[in-house]
């Protein structure tokens, strides 16, 4: 479906009302937001040859699960020395495994629309690419996605909609109502996070009643100059706007939030240290709750969108292996995502840098996980994937690796959100509850979905995780054991 002036009249009218300016400044300290450029370039650059005591000295600190200042994170990113690097890469393997254990938790994203008012330069969705095909999912086609999506093993979805007036707050919170109504024999979705256009304060408390889990927006970069650039027209040109939308969703009652950058935008080292900044700002607003989770995607082809291709900002693989120990090693109790725009191999060395969570049977096409797509049609996604495998293929991949699959979701039917998980992370005590969990909940999966060879390696990872939680939390096996044994006998989604 192609855009009709009808269609422009009614975005461009709908755009005038979207920004609450008393919103857009609640936050802002005299006038200013908080990425300063000025002082994150003079900290990079004042921070060039340091010492190898001062890096150890970091690390140590971050594997005591302290988020870093500005100055400690510049300080890593000035790194060159293949020794202080590999020590960096093991300590951010370290750090995860302190906080979150050895599981990886698994995800789909399901795009439901990609009309958009914004001009991204680098987005096939962006407003002026006539090649892209517009559409918007039906809640009949949304319950034939979940349907597929449930019917691959999935547990968790993250949604994502374009910012145009179809994809109201109305119709946001019914596709998430859809999602959770859909059951493919005993199994449904327990999750549904959230990457959608900011909002106003009042919108976000009707997300917040839909009951979803996370609500991620990106900033895309921090760089003032080069967002404006890259952002030339439609309500994401708003800086502002963007940078403190999950500042309101904290204050609208959502304390699970996400942050994220798209590198290659503009200098990979900027943009850690923005990301860095960010989950400051937040802590201090917000009572010490920080982002839940961290992405970092890079820039990806995408249709009809020449700027996609990257110039003289793309990061370079070692230089994305470097930036992700360096925000793991940073911001101690966050999550960290990475996503099928990367490729397998890329992505199977990033889980020993501390990465917690990744996607899988990734299709980002509009109706492309019930409709017939056999290759990734570019005309109908966002970008170009990296890597398209299978669940059942990558998490027979982790278990090679001594990884155990989570499809957890108890943190949000127990109250473990906002200042009680962080506190939970940071003392290093979530990761027991994230093991039993992971163990409960792969057990589910093994007997519902696995094909023999993945349940192989899967029985493997279980019984050596039974074996540490016997070892570590003795006082709560007998009632673990007791779940694992129901959830074998065909009970399911008990957790702890």
């Amino acid at each position: 479906m192609k855009y009709t002036p009808a269609f422009e009249q009614t975005a461009d009218d709908w755009m005038k009302s979207v920004i609450r300016e008393e919103e857009n400044t609640a936050f802002t300290e005299n006038g200013k937001d908080f990425i300063n450029d000025l002082k994150i370039e003079s900290l990079i650059l004042n921070n060039k040859n340091p010492e190898k005591r001062k890096i150890r000295d970091i690390i140590q600190k971050s594997l005591s699960i302290k988020r870093l200042n500005p100055d400690e994170t510049a300080a890593l990113l000035n790194v060159e020395e293949p020794e202080l690097l590999e020590e960096m890469f093991s300590a951010g393997g370290e750090v995860k495994k302190r906080v979150y254990d050895n599981r990886i938790v698994t995800f789909a994203p399901l795009y439901l629309s990609n009309f958009c008012v914004n001009n991204c330069l680098y987005c096939a969705f962006r407003k002026d690419n006539s090649e892209e095909k517009r559409r918007r999912l039906t809640l009949k086609e949304v319950e034939e996605e979940t349907k597929a999506l449930i019917s691959a093993g999935h547990k968790r979805l993250i949604v994502v909609y374009g910012e145009y007036p179809s994809s109201s707050i109305d119709y946001i919170t019914d596709t998430i109502n859809t999602i959770y109504s859909v059951k493919v024999r005993h199994n449904g979705i327990r999750r549904v996070n959230v990457n959608a256009a900011p909002m106003s304060v009042e919108k976000m408390k009707k997300l917040k009643e839909s009951g979803i889990g996370t609500y991620q927006v990106f900033q895309e970069t921090y760089h003032h100059e080069t967002y404006k650039k890259v952002h030339p027209s439609g309500i994401k040109s708003n800086y502002r706007w963007r940078l403190y939308a999950l500042h309101r969703a904290q204050e609208a009652g959502i304390d699970d939030v996400a942050i994220g950058a798209l590198f290659g935008l503009y200098d990979w080292k900027f943009e850690v240290m923005g990301l860095i900044y960010h989950a400051i700002d937040l802590e201090k607003h917000f009572n010490g709750i920080g982002p839940h989770t961290i992405s970092f995607p890079r820039l990806e082809p995408a249709a009809n969108t020449p700027f996609s291709r990257g110039g003289k900002y793309k990061v370079s693989d070692d230089d994305f292996k470097k930036l992700i120990a360096i925000i793991r090693l940073s911001v101690p109790y966050a999550g960290m995502i990475i996503t099928a725009r990367e490729t397998a191999a890329i992505r199977r060395e990033s889980l020993r840098l501390g990465v917690t969570q990744t996607d899988a049977s990734t299709r980002i096409g509009i109706g492309a996980y019930s409709e017939s797509y056999s290759e990734q049609e570019a005309e109908r996604q966002q970008f170009i994937l990296g890597d398209t495998r299978d669940l059942n293929e990558v998490i027979g991949e982790f278990a090679d690796m001594g990884y155990i699959t989570s499809f957890c979701t108890a943190g949000y039917r127990c109250g473990r959100t906002g200042k009680c998980i962080m506190e939970l992370l940071r003392s290093g005590k979530e990761r027991w509850f994230c093991k039993m969990n992971a163990v409960l909940t792969f057990r589910e999966w093994l007997d519902d979905y696995a094909t023999e060879k993945t349940k192989v390696k899967g029985e493997k990872i279980i019984l050596k995780e039974i074996s540490e939680i016997k070892k570590n939390i003795p006082k709560t096996f007998s009632e673990f054991m007791e779940k694992y044994e129901e959830i074998k006998r065909g009970q399911r989604d008990l957790y702890f």
